[in-house]
């Protein structure tokens, strides 16, 4: 129970302003009973101050007894004193804690005014006040107030039990609200919950319908974009396996159909040596395809290491012409390398050329007879571009965005035709995504195709060739 989030949030919101809620009421309470308290002090010192007025007006018996009679019907007690602390009047009975309280104040002297000689309600059974009487400026005596504390104590505990009843329905709002509000902030979070559960038991259609615009509505967002992701891997490695399960199944296939062919004892010698030669072939494609997903293997788990060093574009373009010219002079094709002077690229020299010689391979076999291919190589302040352009059979534009995906033919006849897996433009964008460069394609059905590599311009650190993977 206690490891239950909304459990967690609601404990520690209910915490805090528990803290905060006690601290302000003990605040408000202590201001609320001095101030009650001083209301009664100063409530009790005034009427003291108005009989001294009185009494200095007319310091006669009637006047003695007329304050004493009105004070009788009071809650408060009057005892007036002459300037030896003789008793004149007073209203009600006299308390011990009363003569307690006026034979210690110092009647022989004369206050500038009167003043609480006694406050601490909360130990004593009255408060009380003293108020001079002065006439003409001679001492003449004093008017002391007294009042039960009782009156006090009652107000005080009325304050007490509303505020205790203010803070008992304080502390019962607080929880509801916290609870609505935990489970406000954690609905959310169990829902994403129980989508990550889906995804992890290989249900990757979840859709999180959370409409907020916060964090937590872009962590559902998140979550929804992952298991789109999750669902577009799984279907694509469905279709990556049953591809690979196709391409490996055709060249065994010819290959063991081949050879037992060529074990039956009535096959010619011509016939063997055919199918020797188609046996061969498929042994090659087979190879050529279990090389291109070991680079891919290797590539996507980061082991595919780089070799950066300067390389001069006109040089690289030129080699890598010199190696597949008799194959397009075979062909009947011309090739061209057209490259601007002094470009020198940071790149992975063997990688590169392994490159350029896979794409200008596929212009020559989707190419006619007597056509042509140029190779260039060009800048611009920032960029350094390899294009290269056929006048081949061209890609039908319903295929270009997928060309550069794993295992994609646009024509499976064409490519079992020419022993293509499929996995040579995969590659080959991996590779130069290795190099922080990109490559694009262009092409237009039947008239040609331009590929486009484009690579950041860098340089070189001093010294050698620098290694990354």
């Amino acid at each position: 129970m206690l490891n239950k989030l909304a459990l967690k949030i609601g404990l520690l919101f209910f915490i805090i302003i528990v803290i905060i809620e006690s601290f302000l009421f003990i605040i408000l309470y202590n201001t609320f009973v001095h101030e009650r308290v001083d209301e009664v002090m100063a409530t009790l010192l005034a009427r003291g101050d108005t009989h001294s007025e009185v009494l200095e007006n007319n310091f006669e018996p009637n006047t003695l007894h007329h304050i004493s009679i009105m004070e009788t019907a009071s809650e408060f007690n009057i005892i007036v004193v002459d300037e030896t602390g003789r008793q004149l009047t007073h209203s009600d009975s006299i308390e011990p804690e009363m003569n307690e309280m006026i034979e210690h104040t110092e009647t022989d002297v004369i206050p500038l005014s009167g003043k609480i000689i006694e406050d601490r309600w909360y130990e004593k059974k009255f408060i009380g006040a003293d108020s001079p009487i002065t006439i003409e400026g001679e001492h003449r005596g004093h008017v002391f107030m007294f009042a039960e504390t009782t009156q006090i104590r009652d107000m005080v505990n009325h304050l007490r039990n509303q505020f205790l009843a203010a803070g008992l329905i304080s502390f019962a709002l607080t929880i509801i609200a916290i609870f609505l509000l935990s489970r406000f902030i954690t609905l959310p979070l169990i829902r994403i919950k129980e989508a990550a559960n889906q995804i992890i038991q290989g249900n990757n259609q979840v859709k999180l319908n959370i409409n907020r615009n916060d964090e937590l509505g872009e962590l559902a967002n998140a979550i929804t974009t992952l298991s789109n992701d999750l669902n577009r891997l799984k279907n694509a490695r469905n279709e990556f396996l049953a591809n690979i399960s196709h391409e490996l199944r055709t060249p065994l296939t010819y290959i063991k159909g081949y050879a037992d062919i060529i074990s039956r004892s009535h096959t010619s010698e011509e016939e063997k040596r055919e199918y020797v030669a188609i046996i061969r072939e498929e042994t090659t494609n087979l190879t050529e395809l279990i090389r291109h997903l070991f680079e891919l293997a290797r590539v996507d788990h980061n082991q595919f290491s780089v070799k950066k060093e300067t390389v001069t574009l006109e040089q690289l373009l030129q080699s890598v012409a010199l190696l597949v010219r008799p194959a397009f002079d075979e062909k009947n094709m011309s090739l061209f390398v057209q490259c601007d002077e002094r470009i020198d690229v940071f790149i992975d020299r063997k990688i590169f050329n392994q490159l350029l010689l896979n794409i200008l391979d596929n212009a020559r076999k989707y190419s006619l007879e007597g056509t042509q291919v140029i190779l260039q190589g060009l800048q611009d302040e920032d960029l350094i571009k390899i294009v290269i352009i056929d006048e081949g059979e061209g890609i039908p534009e319903e295929d270009i965005p997928f060309v550069f995906e794993r295992l994609y033919r646009v024509d499976k006849s064409r490519s079992r035709q020419f022993g293509g897996s499929g996995l040579g433009l995969a590659i080959a964008k991996e590779l130069i995504e290795l190099h922080d460069g990109r490559i694009t394609l262009q092409s237009s059905f039947g008239k040609g195709t331009t590929v486009l590599i484009e690579l950041k311009k860098e340089d070189a650190p001093v010294g050698s060739s620098v290694e990354a993977g």
